[in-house]
């Protein structure tokens, strides 16, 4: 299918952020996302009032990514959506407000599996940042989901490893959270390491085989690891904050490059790529761009707003399944849990 001008409305409502993005072709008109800074007081995401809030703030988010574009919803070639993985209340508000513009306005709609879109995000036009090249290693990296991924074509892709356990993003939070940061923590301890000494504390990898992941004995390792400090001296989080983020950071860093050495040596694949919320982690980042001159990798690190929940990647594998003609009828169902 061969069209000058394809302009796709993305909705991404996985979570706790509502996104509602327009691409023409693969750039990027707008991308826009309203937070949910209400889970902050609990300490977490909370799925019902996730849910209303999506509620509140769909149609306003759409309606300021169609105005930003200068795109009338009569312009648009399909709905793009995020189908699963996430919060099922979540998913249904975002999936119902698709189905019901797609056929007000009798277009095509699309789903949209959220994983393939962290992934895919790299394919984004976007000035200044390289389009990896098949086949590539893939690094997707959230709150929910730690994956080694072979990509060989858009809609070919592979898990190789995966967390056994929890997802490296729960890692990082939970250890601010032990560490009395507020939620989300996982930016805080980034923000706190680069002021701190890496190797200040030592902890233990797990031993996990093959490609896959491991963290829950991660967090209870840094878990024991305060308590004792603590009991010896109260004011030691205090004292030595830089340096305790520093630390549990450079650990889950090696993790990470540990795993991902062992996958290019199984695969012969040198181009990696990386994507989730967890890789807009400074550290991560540059720790994966020294790899291209240590280890003679090509690296792709996506712009800082397609790294985090965001509708942009969920347009960009709506305009590749367009192409295709990849499309649903109003049959489609939400998953909270969907196969990759």
């Amino acid at each position: 299918m061969q069209i000058k001008s394809v302009f796709i409305l993305a909705i991404e409502s996985s979570c706790d952020d509502t996104a509602a993005a327009v691409l023409q072709n693969d750039k990027v008109l707008s991308n826009v996302v309203a937070n949910q800074v209400i889970h902050q007081q609990y300490g977490g995401v909370i799925p019902e009032l996730a849910s209303r809030a999506h509620q509140q703030n769909i149609v306003p988010v759409i309606d300021v990514a169609l105005k930003k574009a200068g795109v009338k919803k009569e312009q648009l070639n399909a709905i793009a959506f995020t189908q699963g993985p996430g919060l099922m209340g979540s998913l249904l508000v975002g999936s119902s407000f698709a189905k019901s513009l797609a056929m007000s306005l009798q277009i095509p709609l699309i789903a949209v599996n959220h994983m393939h879109a962290h992934i895919l995000a790299h394919y984004i036009d976007e000035e200044g940042y390289d389009k990896p090249t098949f086949p590539f290693l893939a690094l997707t990296i959230s709150g929910g989901h730690t994956q080694i991924v072979k990509v060989n074509a858009f809609f070919d892709l592979e898990i190789i490893g995966e967390t056994t356990d929890d997802a490296v993003g729960e890692a990082f939070d939970k250890s601010a959270k032990i560490l009395g940061l507020p939620y989300p923590g996982g930016p805080l301890i980034d923000k706190y390491a680069q002021l701190g000494n890496p190797k200040a504390f030592s902890f233990t990898k797990p031993k996990i085989p093959n490609l896959d992941f491991s963290f829950s004995g991660l967090k209870t390792q840094i878990l024991y690891f305060i308590q004792k400090k603590v009991a010896e001296n109260p004011s030691f989080i205090d004292e030595n904050l830089n340096d305790i983020c520093a630390s549990i950071q450079n650990i889950i860093i090696e993790i990470l490059m540990d795993k991902l050495k062992s996958a290019v040596v199984a695969t012969g694949i040198n181009s990696i790529a990386i994507g989730g919320g967890v890789s807009a982690n400074s550290g991560i980042r540059k720790t994966l761009k020294e790899a291209e001159a240590k280890y003679g990798w090509k690296t792709f690190v996506p712009k800082f707003e397609y790294t985090t929940d965001n509708a942009a990647m969920i347009g960009i594998v709506g305009y590749q399944k367009y192409l295709s003609e990849h499309f649903e009828t109003q049959n489609v169902i939400s998953k909270a849990r969907i196969e990759f």
